[in-house]
């Protein structure tokens, strides 16, 4: 059993301790567009895709405190001040800590693919779970999803089609093995260096109309 890590970060906040939904303008001093990762892992993509992109302001969550202290590390090593990296599971904090209609974008990268048969309704990602976060997104606003695991992925891209507010930004392919300009993962990199392919998939939230 691994012992609990207790984390001091300026980069890292207790969930409990902010409001509901949270005031992120208030957390981050300013009011920058607000993106959100699901399953930060070790947070090599947060720091690549912060410093790509310093005008938007970061959330970064995972279940696995270890997870959180490595990010944490991470970030502060490389002076980054636009990621705040949280400890919750992911329905629970985005309904409790995410106002509605606020995310500019979603990244999920390398969930837990629970690749038994018998486990695969405990996958995190699937229609339901994107038509939930769809009213967490802006109009225009961007979902990412990548995973090794070639029946998850297909599965994903197979199910978004129908959803009616989401625009397939790979169309006429539902995903793509290759994907310029997106970060990779310690864990995406472990992967295809295993020779595995990586399934990406990205869609947008439709703008109204007129």
């Amino acid at each position: 059993m691994q012992s609990f890590i207790q984390i001091e970060s300026p980069n890292y906040l207790k969930p409990e301790e902010l409001s509901s939904p949270a005031d992120w303008k208030t957390v981050f001093g300013n009011d920058r567009p607000l993106a959100l990762e699901i399953g930060c892992g070790v947070g090599d993509f947060i720091l690549k895709t912060a410093l790509d992109e310093p005008d938007t302001n970061f959330i970064a969550i995972d279940f696995y405190n270890k997870g959180c202290w490595k990010s944490c590390r991470r970030l502060d090593k490389h002076g980054v001040s636009n990621v705040r990296v949280l400890r919750d599971e992911a329905r629970l904090f985005v309904t409790e800590r995410i106002a509605k209609g606020s995310l500019s974008a979603v990244y999920i990268n390398c969930p837990d693919p629970w690749p038994k048969k018998r486990h695969r309704k405990r996958r995190l990602v699937n229609r339901e779970f994107v038509e939930f976060m769809l009213d967490y997104l802006v109009p225009g606003g961007d979902f990412f999803f990548a995973t090794d695991f070639d029946d998850y992925g297909i599965d994903v891209a197979q199910a978004l089609p129908g959803v009616e507010r989401l625009e397939n930004q790979f169309a006429p392919d539902l995903y793509r093995h290759d994907f310029p300009g997106y970060h990779l993962s310690k864990y995406m990199r472990k992967f295809m260096a295993e020779g595995k392919q990586i399934y990406f998939v990205h869609y947008k939230v439709k703008k109204a109309e007129g």
